[in-house]
């Protein structure tokens, strides 16, 4: 979902009746049209309380204006001089030196030190995007944050990001600015790695993310609204191991934390208090604006590092996720209670097509197959096919259960390797129509059921 508060769009998740999970990134049109002047307050009688409240700002602002040690201002009360004059006091603090060091993993850095030693290490993202309303398209811009991972221009941001992006632009905190290239990421774990031709920079130092502790003191550096850039947030952990539900159902593993996360700053690093990355900032706990619920502030969710981290540099590597399993099931549908009923079907996963060569027709599956079960779990739907599969690796060996004609059958499977041409070809897509399997036919010479239902 979108919604749009100042112009600003957050891809978010909501729980029925409950709170909604915001992605923090910051959304705009490209073409906005003029802001509205701000009208003018109108000229009223000053008061004592404003005439103090006045100089106190300026004394503020102004920083003693060139007098050292404690400065002392004088407003007049109500404005007539010579009767109750206010005395405000402002002092100076001499400047202390931030020692910029590298995270070591044993020596504790402040807040200051994390700052001065890490900025450099991370950037702006802007995103060039399509949108389509109705008729119209439109460009529009989504900002994000991201953080050096490499000296020569390797990038970590969120995959929400840059999802759909036709141009990504980096900027460094020196103000330089650089194309990047997409080198690969996925939704399922909202990760995407970015390439910049540059050498020499700064990397971050990562963390164990496995090792983080409630109470333990985190910061952030990120793009707050896509206007604040190179802003820095802390608090603590305020959970670990938090299983947070996104909106097409998939549940992941994060970090809760009270450290602000603004629109923007999505795919910011999460500091740990020895200056490593333990997190990649990801989302923030949202009333999604309704004045009937109490406010929610102070719960944010970042990704653990190590969950991520083999995803990360088998990207950087291959330009895949290596050992993940790939089945050669093609456009595979979700049986229907429709479908149950009229046909008599079992609950399970529709085969439409197998890929030539894969694992899948070497085990035996054919179009028309129904999949209900891999080993002892029981397969209801295509996500839930997805989510088993996706917990095995490349080499495994399951059993595959499968209804084909009136029959159960049990095949053994020895998953492959999905790699960057299989990546392309999606097991998930878009429901065909399905097709039942002749008798006896061997599983040639398919039939549409639909066209004998509704003749």
């Amino acid at each position: 979902m979108y919604e749009d508060n100042n112009r600003s769009g957050y891809g978010g998740f909501e729980p029925d009746n409950g709170p909604t999970y915001h992605y923090s990134y910051n959304y705009q049109p490209d073409s906005q049209g003029p802001a509205s002047p701000r009208p003018k307050k109108a000229k009223g009688k000053g008061t004592a309380g404003k005439a103090v409240a006045l100089v106190l700002c300026c004394a503020l602002v102004g920083g003693g204006a060139g007098v050292g040690g404690a400065a002392a201002y004088q407003a007049l009360s109500g404005g007539h001089s010579g009767s109750g004059s206010t005395t405000i006091y402002q002092n100076n603090t001499p400047t202390t030196q931030v020692n910029i060091q590298q995270a070591d993993g044993l020596t504790e850095m402040s807040l200051e030190e994390i700052y001065a030693s890490y900025v450099d290490s991370c950037v702006n993202i802007n995103a060039q995007t399509t949108v389509q309303q109705g008729w119209q398209q439109y460009q529009a811009t989504s900002a994000g944050s991201g953080f050096i991972i490499s000296q020569d221009g390797y990038i970590i941001t969120n995959y929400h990001v840059i999802d759909g992006a036709s141009s990504i632009q980096v900027t460094l905190n020196n103000g330089e600015s650089y194309d990047a290239a997409y080198i690969g990421g996925e939704e399922l774990n909202d990760v995407a790695v970015l390439k910049i031709d540059v050498t020499g920079l700064k990397p971050v130092v990562l963390g164990d993310s496995d090792s983080l502790t409630v109470g333990e003191q985190v910061s952030t550096i990120g793009n707050a609204l896509g206007s604040y850039s190179f802003s820095q947030t802390s608090g603590y952990v305020s959970g670990v191991g938090r299983s947070v539900t996104m909106s097409d159902g998939t549940v992941m593993n994060m970090i809760q934390t009270d450290c602000t996360i603004n629109s923007g700053n999505s795919g910011g690093p999460l500091f740990d208090q020895y200056g490593r990355v333990v997190g990649i900032t990801s989302a923030k706990l949202s009333n999604n604006g309704d004045s009937s619920t109490a406010s929610i502030e102070g719960i944010g969710f970042a990704i653990p590092i190590n969950d991520v981290i083999d995803i990360i540099t088998d990207y950087m590597e291959y330009g895949y996720v290596t050992g993940r399993p790939y089945m050669g099931i093609l456009s595979p549908t979700d049986v229907t209670e429709q479908h149950r009923q009229t046909f008599g079907w079992p609950a399970g996963v529709y085969v439409n097509s197998v890929e030539e060569g894969s694992c899948a027709e070497t085990a035996g599956i054919r179009p028309g197959d129904i999949i209900t079960a891999i080993d002892d779990t029981e397969i209801t739907g295509v996500t839930q096919l997805t989510s088993v599969k996706n917990s095995y690796r490349a080499g495994d060996t399951v059993t595959v259960t499968v209804y084909r004609s009136g029959e159960t059958l049990e095949l053994s499977l020895t998953f492959d390797e999905q790699t960057n041409t299989t990546q392309s070809q999606q097991e998930e897509s878009s429901d065909p129509v399905p097709q039942q399997t002749g008798s006896g036919n061997g599983g040639q010479g398919y039939f549409n059921p639909w066209d004998y239902f509704f003749g």
